[in-house]
């Protein structure tokens, strides 16, 4: 059974989604710790990221870079932290999270935007992407 990433991922549900390429998706994350919280994740069903192999897991890597590169030149903070976590998720994913206090990277600590300010910061990121 695909994963709810995979299901993003094949347009089956929709996202704000921020970056594509041959292998890797990224998209906002619908329940962010702060505004512009990105998940990147493989295009490969894989459950841990030490499970990866090296070319796809480099690959991942530089994809959240590049992406955490366009977040930190849009949102106003004090640098993006890079957390991979995946027990809620059976997929691969990284977490790109604008962090300006320690709560951020928390969990417990959620913020709500509404549609239209999840197209905005979405667009924003996107058009920073080189």
């Amino acid at each position: 059974m695909a994963s709810i990433f995979t299901k993003i991922i094949n347009g089956e549900i929709p996202c704000y989604k921020i970056a594509e390429d041959e292998e890797n998706f990224a998209f906002l994350d619908i329940n962010p710790n702060a505004k512009g919280h990105t998940l990147c994740v493989s295009k490969k069903e894989v459950d841990k990221i030490l499970d990866l192999d090296q070319s796809a897991y480099l690959g991942l890597m530089a994809f959240a870079r590049k992406v955490g590169k366009a977040i930190e030149a849009t949102v106003d903070c004090k640098r993006v932290g890079i957390t991979v976590i995946g027990l809620e998720v059976p997929h691969v994913h990284v977490h790109l999270i604008p962090l300006n206090d320690m709560k951020d990277a928390s969990f417990q600590h959620k913020v709500s935007l509404s549609a239209d300010e999840f197209k905005e910061i979405a667009e924003k990121i996107r058009t920073k992407i080189e």
